[in-house]
Formats: structure tokens, sequence, C-alpha cells
């Protein structure tokens, strides 16, 4: 009995399968890519121009705060010695988005889900390439604090929210296959 081929169960083997569909199907896409990446691109700019490192305005009794901070790291400030890596694999990310996933993607929700993505890595990747030190070095431009939290930016959010759409979509996913 010949054994049959094994089937290529990858991610990106199930992404190449999907059929790419014409830019008119991707409106959701490139809406939230463009807005998404013109509001980081903005209030980075905003921020850059009227506030100063260590100057901190706090909201809401301090649980809220914008300050500058240019971020040499990732999240958290993490990995301060290999910003060339972020700045790389955001890179390969972005052109896996662009060229590979997003043409693919069907429906309104993985349109917004792959904007969102984009407009983050793009944001994000824009500050490794533009500002200080240089190229592949730059510093990410964060703002928006939450007390205990983090300092982050409108790319980081835009990030966060796909993240969550993914997971509430799979939660709902795996409560209709469990009935």
């Amino acid at each position: 009995m010949a054994k049959e081929p094994a089937q290529d169960q990858s991610i990106l083997a199930a992404v190449r399968a999907r059929p790419v569909l014409g830019w008119g199907q991707h409106i959701w896409l490139i809406c939230f890519a463009l807005a998404g990446f013109g509001v980081d691109l903005l209030t980075k700019t905003l921020v850059l121009k009227f506030l100063k490192p260590g100057q901190v305005h706090e909201f809401l009794g301090g649980w809220f705060q914008v300050q500058l901070l240019l971020n040499p790291g990732a999240a958290f400030s993490m990995g301060v010695g290999i910003t060339v890596v972020f700045a790389a694999f955001a890179l390969l990310a972005l052109i896996l988005l662009a060229t590979l996933i997003g043409p693919r993607a069907d429906g309104r929700f993985a349109n917004i889900v792959v904007g969102l993505l984009i407009a983050g890595v793009a944001g994000n990747l824009t500050d490794r390439l533009v500002r200080a030190p240089g190229p592949f070095r730059g510093y990410v431009v964060d703002f928006l604090g939450i007390k205990y939290f983090a300092v982050f930016n409108v790319a980081d959010i835009c990030i966060t929210a796909a993240a969550v759409l993914i997971i509430l979509w799979l939660l709902r996913s795996s409560r209709r296959v469990a009935e």
C-alpha cells in the first residue's frame, strides 16, 4: 500500500493556500493600517515637539501619565542591546503582513486585525529606522503611561488591540467547537 505524501500543516502553508483577493476587498485593512500609522506618527511628532524627557503630566489621580520616553529596547525596555534584531524582525514581519498575509485576509475581521498589525509594526519600525542613534538602532518614542504598568505608544495599542481581537475570536471559535 502506497503512503500518501504528508501534508504541510504549517501556518505559512495554510496562509499560502488561501486565495489572493483584490485590494478592493481590503478596504478595512487599508483604512486601519493608514489610520493607525498616521495617528501613531502624528502623536509621536507632537510629543517630541511639546514634551521633554523626564517631564510627566499626570491624570486621573496619577493612574494615567503622558511623558516622553525614548525606548532603546522592546516592551518594558527589555533587550536594549539587540535593537538591530528587533528592527530586522519588525521589517520581516511587515513584509510578510503586507505581501503574504494581507492579500489573503478574508472578511472584515481579518482585514481589521491585519490592518492593526501593519499599523503597529510600521509605527515602531519607523522609529527604529529614522530616529537617533541611527538606522536599525533608533529609539522608539513612548509616551502613554499607566501607573504600575508601562509607557507605550499608539503603535503598541494597535498591536495589542489586534492580539486581543485574535484571542476573543479564538475563544468564540473554541466555544462553537465545544457545542
